[in-house]
């Protein structure tokens, strides 16, 4: 193993800042360095190791209070527990990113429909109604301006759950009580389409949508938001109909 790495060699190596390094032995995320007569830090490799190993971490979107959990399970030299635990984070972190996608897209959509709401009228005065300034005037118009979100995984794989059988258990419950809010299924190209009442919960639907992608790639699930209210819209392989069926329930 090699030792007596300085501070500047260390961030050179490592990527991070000597400052970062000073802070991170602050807060204990890195054991105390050596230090030389002369009162200058010095690394071994292990400390580089543990760094690359921090970097990967912060890669995957870690804060610092869940890297200073995973550290505490990398300093015990067995790889199956911090995979353990970065499993999960990483999994959680899935449904997040995929959630703010969702967000992201319908926020997308609405500065399209502002966008368009704001070149159909230009009044000679000051702001009124259908400039756009103000309102939406598409709306009040009875034009339906449509805000699709889709999740899909391309090309479609094999139909097949990663679910245990306990939390599939536990995801059908889940869907149940979120479906016991639709008040029309239609039918549509490849699968069905549900429209949810006022009162359903948007954030739930798209955080169970993700989830569901995540363990079932084989459904293609788009979210529209309108005039209309909200809806959800399964497709899947000719193969999974009888799954939609069963899940998300026939058309009628």
């Amino acid at each position: 193993m090699t030792a007596g790495l300085r501070i500047k060699d260390m961030a050179e190596a490592s990527g991070f800042t000597a400052a970062t390094l000073r802070y991170y032995e602050q807060i204990g995320l890195l054991a105390p360095s050596a230090r030389t007569p002369a009162g200058y830090r010095t690394y071994d490799e292990r400390t580089l190791e543990r760094l690359a190993f921090i970097a990967r971490a912060k890669q995957l979107g870690c804060s610092l209070e869940e890297i200073v959990g995973l550290a505490t399970a990398w300093d015990g030299g067995r790889c199956g527990p911090v995979q353990d635990q970065l499993r999960t984070l990483v999994a959680d972190k899935i449904v997040a990113a995929q959630t703010q996608i969702a967000e992201l897209v319908t926020f997308a959509s609405e500065l399209q429909s502002a966008a368009a709401s704001l070149e159909r009228h230009r009044p000679e005065g000051a702001c009124d109604s259908d400039c756009g300034c103000i309102s939406d005037p598409g709306t009040r118009a009875g034009v339906i301006v449509a805000q699709h979100v889709t999740l899909s995984a391309k090309p479609v794989p094999a139909i097949a759950c990663t679910l245990s059988a306990p939390s599939v258990t536990g995801r059908m419950i889940e869907w149940q009580r979120l479906l016991a809010h639709v008040v029309r299924r239609r039918p549509i190209d490849a699968g069905v389409r549900c429209e949810f009442a006022a009162d359903v919960s948007t954030q739930e639907l798209m955080r169970l949508v993700t989830a569901e992608q995540h363990c079932c790639q084989f459904f293609r699930f788009s979210i529209t938001i309108d005039d209309r209210g909200l809806a959800l819209e399964v497709r899947a392989p000719v193969d999974a109909s009888p799954i939609v069926a069963a899940l998300f329930g026939e058309p009628s």
